[in-house]
C-alpha cells in the first residue's frame, strides 16, 4: 500500500511554492490581481527514488534541495509581483553562488560565532563537555534572535501571512475535507513539518552531537562542527519526519511543540486573498485525483 503524499512548500514573495513528488508550483498574485500558477520539475539528482530511501543522506540531500528550488522561487515571484513582463530565469551559476553564500552566512552565524564566544569563556566554563554545551546555548540564542528580529521586519510580515495560509491550505489537504478558502481558514497557521521547527531542530541535536567533540585548536573546532552538519540536519530531518508520522504521541511533544511555539513568529493569519494564492499552489502539483472546489 502506497504511503500517503505528504506536500510541502514555502512563502514567497506575494505567493506560496508547493511542492509535489515530482514537480513545484509557484502562485503569485500579480499586480492586476490575478494569480498565475508556474510548474517546474523538481531536479532529477534530488527525485532519484533510492535517495530519498536513505535515512540521514536524504535529510542532507533536502536541505540542498529545498535551498536551490528556494532561491528559483523567490526570484521568479519577486519578478512577477512586482509586474515584470519576462520570466527571469537564475542561471546555474548565479544559484550556486546565492546557495554558497546562504549557506556561508549561516555558518558565521550559527556555527563559527557561537563557537567562537564560547572560546572566549574556556576560563570561566571549562570542561569539553560544558564548554559544548554553552556552545549549544550560545548557538540557540543567537537563532532566536535572528528569528525574533526577522519576524519584526515589515516589509517580511506579508510573506509570513503567505506562510501561515501555505500551513492552512496543506491542514485542509490532510484533513480530507474539500480544499476552499472556507475550509483551509479554520485551520490553525502552525504545521509540524515547517521548516522552522527542522532549524530549531537542527540547533537541538547539534548540541547532542557537538557535546563530545574535542576544543583545541579554535580552527579545528570549528570545522568539526562544518564537516559534522550534514549528519546533524539528516537527523534533525528524520526526527521531524518521524514526529510529523506520530503527532498523537505523548511522548513526542517535545519534539513537536518548541517547533510549533517558534512559529508563531514565522507565521501569520493570511486574508482569504492569499488562502486562495495558496490553493492555487497545491493545485498545481495535486497527484491524489482530489481537487480544488
Amino acid at each position: 500500500m502506497n504511503k500517503p503524499v505528504q506536500y510541502g512548500g514555502q512563502a514567497v514573495i506575494e505567493g506560496v511554492m508547493m511542492r509535489g513528488p515530482r514537480e513545484y508550483a509557484i502562485a503569485v498574485r500579480l499586480p492586476n490581481g490575478e494569480i498565475e500558477v508556474t510548474r517546474q520539475v523538481i531536479a532529477s539528482w534530488a527525485a532519484q527514488p533510492w535517495l530519498k530511501k536513505l535515512p540521514v543522506i536524504r535529510g542532507f540531500v533536502a536541505l540542498i534541495d529545498s535551498l536551490v528550488v528556494g532561491v528559483r522561487a523567490l526570484t521568479f515571484s519577486a519578478n512577477k509581483a512586482i509586474g515584470g513582463e519576462e520570466d527571469e530565469e537564475l542561471g546555474f551559476g548565479e544559484i550556486l553562488l546565492t546557495v554558497v553564500f546562504a549557506l556561508g552566512l549561516g555558518l558565521v552565524l550559527f556555527v563559527a560565532l557561537p563557537t567562537g564566544m564560547a572560546h572566549l569563556l574556556q576560563g570561566k566554563i571549562q570542561g569539553v563537555f560544558w564548554q559544548n554545551v554553552l556552545e549549544g546555548g550560545i548557538r540557540l540564542v543567537v537563532f532566536l534572535l535572528y528569528v525574533v528580529l526577522i519576524s519584526r521586519l515589515k516589509d517580511i510580515q506579508r510573506v509570513f501571512q503567505y506562510h501561515g495560509a501555505e500551513h492552512k491550505v496543506i491542514y485542509n489537504y490532510e484533513s480530507g475535507q474539500a480544499l476552499t478558502v472556507e475550509n483551509s481558514g479554520k485551520f490553525t497557521t502552525l504545521h509540524p513539518r515547517c521548516g522552522t521547527s527542522f532549524l530549531l531542530l537542527v540547533v537541538i541535536v547539534s548540541i547532542f552531537i557537538f557535546a563530545f567533540l574535542e576544543l583545541h585548536p579554535l580552527w579545528w573546532r570549528i570545522v568539526s562542527r562544518i564537516l559534522l552538519m550534514p549528519v546533524v540536519a539528516g537527523v534533525a530531518y528524520e526526527l521531524l519526519k518521524f514526529s510529523s508520522r506520530h503527532l498523537d504521541s505523548p511522548w513526542l511533544n517535545w519534539l513537536i511543540v518548541p517547533g510549533l511555539v517558534l512559529q508563531r513568529l514565522t507565521t501569520r493569519e493570511p486574508d482569504e486573498d492569499q488562502i486562495e494564492v495558496a490553493l492555487a499552489a497545491l493545485g498545481g502539483v495535486l497527484e491524489s485525483g482530489q481537487e480544488l472546489s
